[in-house]
């Protein structure tokens, strides 16, 4: 890039052009080439699946009959066995790119289009083998599942095969809905993007219907495989779960987390609630052990891989340790009451395990919690743990073929605890009249260290952070501000104060959220001009999703923005309540409950007359 030099306190500072990467939707040719890529592929599939359905082409055949004589799912129908070790290793492979692309995103800032950036391939790859798993599932039984859905004459589609491929698809949709959402809205570089909800959400959610096709392709009465086998397959899958329910915390795992700090631990406690005690009544004594040490090896091993291997940011990982003996511990009390289970499970998360996570934080997160969010910390992970630990109960009762009268309304009640946490979670405050002066001090080579003076002095009393942070410069800076004096604080190293880094003090106290720029480039693609870090100055704090999304164009309709979320929520539950009839659906097939019957319009008096006569 060009270079201009700049002086402060005698000083020369080689300050980069301002950024000129795009900052609304991608290039045409680049979604040209990436819709001619998805068109192949889905043609491929196509012909594979239409090839197997007629006798034309064997390959499937092979490919599942060797599938099912393998280790992980070795007793399982070759239509179950082979889309699950393909999603399985499609669901890692895309967890490494999503950690890969948050990372570079951080450090980098937005991309000069999908194509450019290499972390998009994985995840494109991975999530069009997550829908192609689905899609296999649906083709490959050439007779009739326990359970199936009936799609034409002579063709019937495993249940868990449709809501596989049902949630690779959600997933493959968010990637063209977010460049729609990129030209609409400008580029939203937050993790919490309703597009960006989408792509985790599918990966996620998957797992469940992993779970539903062992056991809808398990024969009645039995179990697939050798109880080891069956064991370490079903510890590993809801460590998957715990995985992908973990990938929406990743902003607190880098340290740049854009929402309230109680948001954390609600999202820790939900996914223990939901994947450890569904570990547990459904894999057996030590369930909850071993999903979380699966968890681990996965989450650690792609935060090794994404850090020291590839070189970029590393990213800390919730432990679960606690939460999984607290789930162990109830079952010794419980376990033969599922709901009871779930709940007494969930409140020691939302407590104890509370505990066990805050003082992790302390050790192995950039922003470890403070004080500052216990009380209504603990009421969100109780809320969340509670939640998560009904929604793993009625799944494993769904997996039993036990599944409760009340089922429907613990299932809605359970995600409207859950969306009403999540809400409160995601709103915060901005108050007025809160401004910084800051004096830099031993200035050099594009850094300094810093002097800053709030107004008024206690606008930081109790924070959950007050940092000095860095980003999208080339890496990740975040500084905890020291207390000197009262409302006066100092940083504790130089700051990056040139080129693309995008430096700002950060302020979480209670419900406000506020951000002060320090430095700011220039973005000709914005029209934004630099903000410049003088040797001494006085500025007013923002609502801190300003500060951080400077790309978000400012101007839009209320109703616009509104609109396009309510689309993405409606997709979102459209997921959610068909995974729920899918688990429901078997959950009757295992109980040896027929389907519930379709209603048919009223017969005429007569025709009920003969009905009567005849009976």
């Amino acid at each position: 890039m060009s270079s201009s030099c700049c002086s402060m306190s005698g000083m020369t500072w080689l300050m980069q052009a301002p950024d000129v990467r795009p900052a609304g939707g991608a290039a045409i040719d680049q979604i040209l080439i990436a819709s001619g890529g998805a068109t192949l592929l889905t043609a491929l599939l196509l012909v594979l699946g239409h090839g197997h359905r007629t006798g034309r082409i064997e390959l499937l055949s092979r490919l599942a009959d060797h599938a099912a004589n393998r280790y992980f799912t070795r007793g399982l129908p070759g239509w179950a066995a082979l889309p699950m070790q393909l999603a399985l290793v499609s669901l890692l492979v895309a967890l490494l790119g999503m950690y890969w692309d948050i990372s570079l995103h951080i450090t980098q800032g937005r991309d000069e289009g999908p194509l450019a950036n290499i972390a998009h391939y994985p995840i494109l790859f991975g999530l069009f083998g997550l829908f192609a798993s689905g899609a296999l599932a649906m083709v490959l039984p050439m007779e009739r599942p326990r359970g199936s859905v009936r799609i034409t004459r002579d063709w019937y589609a495993p249940t868990s095969g449709i809501l596989l491929c049902g949630a690779g698809f959600y997933a493959l949709l968010g990637f063209p809905l977010d460049d729609v959402w990129h030209r609409i809205f400008g580029q939203d570089v937050t993790l919490w993007g309703p597009t960006h909800l989408m792509l985790i959400g599918g990966a996620g959610l998957s797992l469940v219907a992993l779970a539903l096709m062992e056991r809808e392709g398990v024969p009645e009465g039995e179990g697939a495989g050798t109880p080891l086998r069956r064991y370490v397959r079903r510890g590993m899958m809801m460590g998957g779960l715990l995985v992908g329910l973990s990938v929406f915390q990743a902003e607190w795992d880098f340290g740049v987390a854009q929402f309230r700090m109680v948001h954390q631990p609600l999202l820790i406690a939900v996914a223990a609630g939901c994947a450890l005690v569904t570990a547990r009544l459904w894999t057996g004594r030590g369930g909850a052990a071993v999903a979380v040490c699966f968890y681990v090896l996965m989450r650690g091993g792609v935060a090794v891989l994404v850090g020291p291997v590839i070189g970029e940011l590393f990213a800390s990982i919730p432990l679960y340790a606690v939460e999984a003996l607290c789930v162990e511990a109830v079952a010794l009390v419980l376990l033969r009451r599922p709901l009871a289970f779930g709940v007494a499970s969930g409140l020691l998360i939302g407590t104890v395990g509370f505990a066990g996570e805050y003082f992790w934080t302390r050790f192995a997160f950039v922003l470890p919690w403070t004080p500052d969010i216990v009380l209504e910390g603990v009421a969100m992970a109780v809320a969340g743990g509670v939640s998560g630990g009904v929604l793993g109960a009625l799944l494993v009762q769904a997996l039993r073929g036990e599944l409760p009268r009340a089922r429907r309304a613990l299932f809605a009640g359970a995600l409207a605890v859950v969306a009403l946490a999540v809400t409160n979670g995601l709103v915060g405050t901005a108050p007025a009249g809160v401004r910084a002066t800051v004096a830099l001090e031993d200035v050099r080579g594009g850094t300094a260290q810093a002097v800053v003076r709030l107004d008024p002095p206690g606008s930081a009393a109790h924070p959950a952070w007050l940092t000095m942070t860095g980003w999208q410069g080339g890496d990740l800076h975040v500084d905890h501000l020291r207390p000197v004096g009262d409302g006066v604080y100092r940083t504790s190293k130089p700051m990056p104060l040139h080129g693309n880094w995008k430096t700002m003090i950060r302020l979480h106290e209670g419900r406000a959220m506020l951000a002060i720029p320090v430095y700011m480039p220039g973005d000709a693609a914005l029209g934004l001009p630099e903000v410049p870090a003088t040797e001494q100055f006085t500025r007013e704090g923002r609502p801190e999703w300003q500060v951080l999304q400077r790309e978000t164009k400012h101007g839009i309709p209320a109703w616009l923005w509104l609109s396009a979320s309510l689309v993405v929520l409606a997709c979102s539950l459209a997921l959610v309540l068909a995974l729920g009839w899918g688990a429901q659906r078997v959950s009757r097939v295992v109980s040896g409950e027929p389907p519930a019957p379709r209603r048919r319009r009223t017969a005429p008096a007569d025709s009920l007359a003969d009905g009567a006569a005849s009976a």
